[in-house]
C-alpha cells in the first residue's frame, strides 16, 4: 500500500470513517484516562488494545469448558479441543494456508524464528554458508540467525537501504549467491513502517533455490496476507499486533519442509509413544506443541481474527493510510522535526525526531497528556545506527484511531518543545 500525496487541512473526529467510527467503544480500555485526560493510545505497533469479542471469547472458554486439550475423554476436554482447533483452521484461512496442519501454535513470532533457525537451519548449515536477513530487521530476526551462525560456522549477511528506509533492491540481488541457505526478512518494519516488496524478492530468492521466512508481525493487522500466492516457505505472526492476547502466535510452514524437520522441544502431545529408550513423534501440527499449550489465547486469537474479517482490510487500509499521512504532515510540520522512514509504500508507523529533546523525555511529556507512543530503538538498533540516532520516538496507528487524537499529538509535541526545547 502507499501513502499518498496530503495537504493539511483542518480534520476532526466527525471526519473519522462511520464504518470505523463505531469501532472505538468496542475497545474498553480507550474509555479510560491516563493522568486526567482521556486515553490516546498511539503504541499499536508494540500491542494492540483488545475488543469486547476477544475478551469475552477468553473468558467464556474459562466459564464454559477450562480443561487441557486433546486425548480427554471427558466433555469438557473436548469442548476445549474443538474450540482451540477451530482456532487453527481460522489462522489458516485468514492467511489462506493449505492446511490446516500448517499452522503451528507459538508463544509468538520470535519463538516462531527461533523455531526455523533451530530445526530447520541448524540441521542443515556448515561453515561459510550464509543466511541473508536486512538491515531493518527486528531483533528476533537477527539474534536466532546470529546464534545458529555461532554454532554453524555459517556467515550472516544483510541487505542494506536507502536514506528513506527503503530496501536496495541491486544489492539484494547481488547478495544472493550459491552460499546462501535461507532469506529472513521482515514483511513490514516495525521501526520504519517500511512496507517490503516481499512477493519479488520471494521470487529472486527461490530462483536461487533458497528458502524464505517471512516477519509477518507488523502486517498481519494491517493488510491481508496470502501465503501460497506470495509462495513463501515460512511466515510468523503474533496475536498481540492483531488485536489477540499476548502469549500466542503462529508459524506457518509448507507441509513438506516441516514434516523434514526435528522437533523444536520435546515433552507431552509431540509424542505418539515413548518408551525408556525411544520416541515415536506426532504428526504435524502436534510434532511442535510440546506441552499444554495458550489454550485460551489460541481461542482469543481466533476471535480477534473474526474480528478483522468483519470490518474487511479495505477500510482499515484506506483509515490508516489516511491518517498516517494526516499526522506525518503535522508532525513534519514542526521546528526541528525530523521523520525517520519515509519509504514510499508505508504501513501507519510514524517514527520521528525534535532537535534538543531526547525520545525518553518526550515520551514522558506526552504522558503526562494522556498519550501513549513508544520511544527508543524499538529492538532495532540497527536501524537507529543506520540513521545515526539513538533512539526515535514512535506514533503507531490502529483502526480506533482517529484524526483529532493525531491533533492531539502534535499539541502535546508543541508543549514538550516549549517546555523542553
Amino acid at each position: 500500500m502507499s501513502v499518498p500525496s496530503y495537504s493539511i487541512t483542518a480534520v476532526n473526529d466527525a471526519d473519522h470513517r462511520p464504518e470505523l467510527a463505531a469501532r472505538r467503544q468496542d475497545f474498553p480500555i480507550l474509555e479510560r484516562c491516563v493522568r486526567g485526560q482521556p486515553l490516546v493510545y498511539l503504541d499499536n505497533a508494540a500491542t494492540t488494545q483488545k475488543p469486547r469479542a476477544v475478551i469475552e471469547a477468553m473468558a467464556r472458554y474459562y466459564r464454559e469448558c477450562n480443561s487441557n486439550i486433546h486425548r480427554g475423554v471427558h466433555t469438557l476436554s473436548q469442548e476445549a479441543t474443538e474450540r482451540f482447533e477451530e482456532a487453527r483452521v481460522k489462522v489458516q484461512r485468514f492467511i489462506h494456508a493449505a492446511h490446516s496442519h500448517e499452522i503451528i501454535f507459538v508463544r509468538g513470532t520470535t519463538e516462531a524464528i527461533n523455531l526455523v533457525a533451530q530445526s530447520y537451519g541448524r540441521p542443515q548449515l556448515k561453515p561459510k554458508d550464509e543466511i541473508l536477513i536486512t538491515a531493518m530487521e527486528h531483533h528476533s530476526n537477527i539474534v536466532p540467525w546470529q546464534l545458529l551462525c555461532e554454532q554453524t560456522g555459517a556467515v550472516l549477511k544483510a541487505v542494506p537501504m536507502n536514506d528513506a528506509g527503503e530496501l536496495l533492491l541491486d544489492e539484494y540481488v547481488r547478495l544472493l549467491g550459491s552460499r546462501t541457505r535461507m532469506l529472513a526478512l521482515t514483511h513490514v518494519s516495525n521501526a520504519l513502517g517500511t512496507i517490503n516488496p516481499i512477493g519479488e524478492m520471494i521470487d529472486h530468492a527461490h530462483a536461487h533455490g533458497v528458502p524464505v521466512l517471512v516477519d509477518g508481525a507488523q502486517a498481519v493487522a494491517h493488510m491481508p496476507v496470502d501465503v501460497q500466492a506470495l509462495d513463501c516457505d515460512f511466515y510468523a505472526f503474533s496475536s498481540h499486533k492483531l488485536f489477540g492476547p499476548t502469549g500466542i502466535g503462529v508459524l506457518y510452514g509448507k507441509t513438506a519442509l516441516l514434516e523434514a524437520m526435528p522437533p523444536y522441544q520435546g515433552g507431552g502431545d509431540m509424542i505418539k509413544s515413548v518408551t525408556l529408550t525411544k520416541t515415536q513423534f506426532n504428526d504435524l501440527p502436534y510434532k511442535f506443541e510440546a506441552g499444554t499449550p495458550h489454550i485460551a489465547g489460541a481461542i482469543g486469537l481466533g476471535a480477534a481474527l473474526d474480528y478483522v474479517q468483519e470490518i474487511g482490510f479495505e477500510p482499515i487500509g484506506r483509515h490508516e493510510h489516511e491518517l498516517l499521512r494526516y499526522a506525518s504532515d503535522r508532525v513534519a510540520s514542526l521546528h526541528g522535526a525530523r521523520i525517520i522512514g519515509t519509504a514510499r509504500e508505508k504501513a501507519s508507523v510514524l517514527s520521528f525526531v525534535l532537535d534538543g529533546i531526547h525520545p525518553h523525555d518526550l515520551g514522558t511529556v506526552l504522558d503526562c497528556q494522556g498519550i501513549a507512543i513508544r520511544t527508543g530503538h524499538h529492538c532495532a538498533m540497527p536501524v537507529m545506527e543506520r540513521f545515526h540516532v539513538p533512539a526515535t520516538a514512535r506514533a503507531s496507528f490502529a483502526l480506533y484511531n482517529t484524526p483529532g487524537e493525531a491533533d492531539r499529538l502534535c499539541a502535546a509535541l508543541r508543549d514538550a518543545q516549549r517546555m523542553l526545547g
